[in-house]
């Protein structure tokens, strides 16, 4: 890859900065998709639950409580590591760079996928911790049923479909988070593998 003057970057940063480009653009991708489906079906879950609650159906629903607040939290982590897979990109292009001086250190690229570990775990423990939550109140409604074919005395008991969309929603708030501890992982064995 030789550029303008005839310099040839070295291969092993030529094959990090590849892999940092290659890692960014998928996780990126893959987090933006997935946290747009988690955004778009816990909105839904959000507004059926405040539609549960104007019926006078109470907040027994699954979205009540510290599930749906750790959940959430778990959400906002998704677009923070979806930003920060972005900024692997623009390593990729700072370590491109012709000029030496101007190209990150070895330092810099182990910062920079630490922050990522640091964001996708957080995420992953808030989105485990809100699909515990979600699920432990659908459990308790669940259980909270009568047996048999005998109507509900309390219509807030039911699980409705809105409850199984947060379900899905944290589903794919892990699926997001997975995909940056992943890319991480990658980019910290590509770094280790070429010192």
């Amino acid at each position: 890859m030789t550029g303008e003057l005839g310099y040839s970057l070295p291969p092993a940063v030529r094959r990090i900065a590849n892999n940092f480009r290659l890692v960014g653009w998928l996780s990126f991708w893959v987090q933006i998709v997935s946290g747009v489906i988690a955004t778009l079906l816990f909105v839904t879950s959000l507004l059926g639950l405040q539609s549960v609650t104007n019926r006078g159906g109470g907040a027994e629903n699954a979205a009540a409580g510290g599930g749906f607040l750790l959940a959430a939290l778990g959400l906002v982590a998704v677009y923070v590591g979806a930003f920060w897979a972005f900024q692997y990109t623009l390593f990729a292009r700072k370590l491109k760079s012709t000029n030496p001086d101007l190209r990150p250190k070895p330092k810099a690229a182990a910062k920079i996928i630490a922050t990522g570990l640091v964001i996708s775990i957080l995420g992953m423990f808030f989105g485990l911790l809100g699909a515990g939550g979600v699920v432990g109140a659908l459990m308790l409604k669940v259980i909270s049923q009568p047996q048999g074919n005998v109507a509900l005395a309390n219509p807030s008991l039911a699980v409705e479909p809105l409850d199984v969309f947060l379900v899905q929603s944290t589903v794919n708030t892990l699926i997001s988070h997975f995909a940056g501890l992943v890319g991480c992982l990658w980019l910290s064995r590509t770094i280790n593998k070429q010192s």
